[in-house]
């Protein structure tokens, strides 16, 4: 067998028969696409090609790297555009430029090189650790599209490096940790020489005076790492004390500080033991094992910084005139049009005006596939259009968007701490102030026993060792991990008591439209009575519906034209005034009230029907469908098998809901129900001592998401800033909830774990620290291993097997009504 000839620049294999050669280093070389036959040829014409000779890895296929129209590359040319990110430096500009496509130390010699030989470029140094290229050019001579241009010839694409504040806060804090803990190394090591040569044990016989100037320089050596590397310890200590709190800083601080003033004492009296090499042996233990801990936690929240990211950088705006504009992000406006071409993200929520295509929104709600969209639908800014061209009007923009909304209740729900959280923080209180008084108690038994030096030692390591770290972490860092993990599944958690009380659940109640069915509507038949078309009853219907952000609005159509005087009853219908008539539109009952008459005979068939009326009697028949959507079946079955009584709640006709209940093998079915019939019949259920979990479309369900013990909303039916619910399924798949409630047993079985094994090191270790069987040392290193371990076993949560992904073709619009 016969393997295919690697591509000279890239590495991949290359097609038979291909065309594509370069001449490098004196001989042709074979590629494999016209892109890596471009981006060789530019380096070769640039005399670069000891590039080849020097790599270490083959460079990235320029098919493959992100494609940027060049319209947006001159954007970055503009005053306004560069003052965020570029700044005066003498007779140029000075800018930091993130690239893409870095795969070796030979690609920093190329990119700068090759930039150095461009005219105008002053200075090009690229640091190859956070791929981040310095550069100095003089815009006289030449402009910064031309020079990233440049860049995409010979194969990496560059762009401006606009640091996230929060993101800039956390690198910063990193990089304080990182400092304070070097300092905390680096002093360990040369007070730890010093204090070996004062041991006895090493019988240095060494002089009075020499004696005297190691236990001085060795407090001139831990005097930084008190005041610096610990600092944070102290002023957290501090904090909690004023606020007459104990807390985990408090136990530290006192075992640093007594330490500290000891050795101090031991100096100043030239006599006695200096116990600064403890001080920097603790310091640096517990810093370590902090920045570990700190660093794991810090993966669980990155998937939130990151959808950030999301938003493109620019946004191609039409103009009235009809003309294509390429303006930056925050110069959008609401009612803007803009253009999205396949490929690009989409950057802001809007409504499609012009096109159909298909949106990748996987990385908001964990829709595997795309999901086809047509004119009047929804997009949500930082999802990706996959298919054709579409016109938006945007709705919204920055912190209105449902991507905002969406990075603002996750933060919520990381941040919310559960009943078990709670009870470990009370928990770790009462332990401190047990262990203080405890230390208190036992350092006296062994100065009365034993001696001073004795006991100085017994109490520092019981401060040490039963520091409850590893007790606050317990159930946050777990809670954290399963959050984060539930939003790639597309479950939004909320609130904080979702993953603890899930578990708990006995009753699912679950509504129709919108939650079982795709909640797309689609109008069938129009009945009217004598004397009304069905194009007129048509348009009066639109009229009523333009108000309704409900699902079965959307199956009449947008019309320009509105009623006035609108009200929306919930749960019943709407009314209005159209053409100078009032009208109801609705269930049928609603809307006869306006007329007093009898009923009439509702139509036969499958589906919904709504009846529109007004003061003279009804006027139309309307008759709905929608489908149930696929994976409504593996629901049920699924919550029936782990032992939940399913319950069907809508406010539908009783014959469509038996319907539906029949189809999903549901046994308990109730329809014509209210807002307030919902609400009354959850009370019911918890009056019974049943545990509910409510899941509905959160647009008339408010009142009964709220009451009940646990809620979820379908994402697409309100707005997500405003929902009342306790968790939101951004997407449509409803396996989502099964994954959740697994998620959910796996999350409160590791924060008991963690209780547990916190519990048990701080009990075990509190006898042993007091026998004097533990060294100092061995407390602070045991401590720092507790507290991570703690950590990453919540980090198991992060592994969760995501369901089969069918091999289904992107759906296509449904034709519109």
């Amino acid at each position: 067998m016969t393997h295919p000839t690697p591509c000279y620049h890239c590495g991949e294999p290359v097609p038979a028969g291909a065309p594509w050669t370069v001449e490098l280093l004196g001989a042709p070389r074979a590629m494999c696409c016209p892109g890596c036959q471009a981006v060789a040829e530019a380096i070769s014409s640039a005399g670069l090609d000891s590039y080849y000779q020097h790599r270490t890895e083959p460079s990235a296929n320029p098919e493959a790297l992100p494609q940027a129209l060049q319209d947006e590359l001159e954007l970055y040319d503009r005053e306004d555009v560069q003052q965020r990110f570029a700044h005066s430096e003498g007779d140029g500009q000075q800018a930091t430029l993130l690239i893409e496509g870095i795969s070796c130390a030979a690609c920093c010699w190329l990119i700068e090189r090759h930039l150095r030989a461009q005219p105008g470029v002053l200075e090009a140094s690229l640091n190859m650790g956070n791929q981040r290229l310095s550069l100095t050019w003089n815009p006289r001579d030449s402009k910064l599209s031309s020079l990233l241009a440049s860049l995409r010839r010979i194969g990496y694409n560059a762009h401006p490096y606009e640091p996230d504040k929060a993101s800039e806060q956390i690198a910063e804090e990193n990089r304080r940790y990182l400092r304070r803990l070097g300092l905390a190394g680096l002093m360990f090591m040369q007070v730890m020489m010093a204090t070996m040569a004062l041991s006895s044990e090493f019988d240095q016989d060494m002089t009075e005076g020499m004696a005297h100037l190691l236990r001085w320089a060795s407090l001139l050596m831990t005097t930084p790492v008190v005041f610096y590397s610990c600092a944070p310890f102290f002023q957290s200590a501090l904090r909690d004390l004023r606020n007459r709190r104990l807390s985990m800083d408090v136990s530290v601080s006192l075992a640093i500080g007594g330490a500290y003033l000891a050795g101090i004492y031991a100096t100043l009296i030239g006599q006695g033991e200096v116990y600064f090499d403890s001080v920097t042996m603790f310091a640096l233990f517990l810093l370590a094992g902090r920045y570990l801990e700190r660093r794991a936690r810090q993966r669980t929240v990155e998937s939130t910084a990151r959808l950030v990211n999301l938003l493109p950088p620019s946004a191609l705006r039409i103009e009235p005139d009809g003309s294509r504009q390429r303006i930056m992000l925050e110069e959008l406006r609401c009612g803007d049009l803009v253009e999205v071409k396949p490929g690009e993200s989409i950057p802001a929520d809007g409504l499609i005006a012009c096109g159909t295509s298909s949106v990748d929104e996987s990385a908001l709600s964990g829709e595997y596939l795309p999901i086809a969209k047509q004119p009047g639908d929804r997009v949500t800014a930082g999802t990706l259009n996959v298919e054709g061209p579409l016109q938006l009007r945007i709705e919204a923009l920055g912190e209105q968007t449902r991507l905002s909304a969406i990075v603002r209740l996750l933060e919520r729900a990381q941040s919310d701490k559960p009943r078990l959280g709670r009870l470990a923080d009370d928990v770790a209180q009462y332990f401190l102030l047990t262990v203080l008084l405890a230390a208190v108690v036992v350092g006296g038994a062994w100065w009365w026993t034993a001696d001073a030096h004795t006991a100085f030692w017994i109490v520092l390591a019981m401060l040490v060792a039963t520091c409850p770290c590893a007790l606050s972490l317990a159930t946050p860092t777990a809670l954290t991990t399963a959050t984060g993990s539930l939003h790639r599944l597309g479950l939004l958690v909320t609130r904080g008591h979702v993953l603890e009380g899930l578990p708990q659940m006995q009753t699912v109640i679950l509504d129709k439209t919108g939650t079982l069915t795709e909640g797309r509507m689609t109008l069938e038949q129009i009945q009217p009575f004598a004397g009304v078309s069905s194009d007129q009853a048509l348009r009066w219907a639109q009229m009523l519906e333009s108000h309704s952000e409900h699902p079965i609005a959307r199956a009449f159509g947008r019309t320009s034209a509105q009623a006035s005087a609108s009200h929306n009853q919930p749960g019943m219908g709407l009314e209005g005034v159209c053409d100078g008539q009032r009208l109801r539109i609705g269930k049928a009952e609603y809307a006869m009230e306006l007329s007093q008459q009898p009923l009439p005979e509702r139509p036969s068939g499958d589906g919904q029907w709504l009846l529109l009326a007004g003061d003279q009697g009804p006027l139309a028949w309307f008759g709905l469908n929608d489908r149930l959507r696929n994976d409504a079946g593996e629901l049920i079955s699924g919550l029936k098998q782990r032992g939940l009584d399913v319950v069907l709640l809508s406010g539908d006709h009783q014959s469509v809901v038996d319907r539906v209940a029949a189809e999903l093998q549901i046994e308990q079915a109730i329809g014509n129900a209210s807002p307030d019939d919902k609400l009354a019949y959850v009370q019911q259920r918890q009056r019974a001592g049943e545990k509910v979990l409510m899941m509905g479309d959160g647009v008339n369900d408010v009142p009964v998401l709220a009451s009940a013990d646990i809620s979820i909303a379908m994402g697409n039916a309100s707005d997500l800033a405003k929902t009342s619910a306790d968790a939101v399924l951004l997407g449509s798949r409803l396996g989502a909830l099964l994954q959740a409630i697994e998620i959910a047993k796996r999350t409160r079985a590791i924060m008991i774990e963690n209780l547990g094994w916190a519990t048990l090191y701080n009990v075990a270790v509190l006898p042993l620290a007091a026998l004097g069987m533990i060294t100092p040392a061995l407390a602070a290193l045991g401590m720092s291993v507790s507290s991570l371990l703690v950590v990453l076993n919540a980090l198991r949560l992060t592994r969760i097997r995501q369901p089969a992904q069918a091999a289904l073709p992107v759906a296509q619009p449904e034709p519109s009504t």
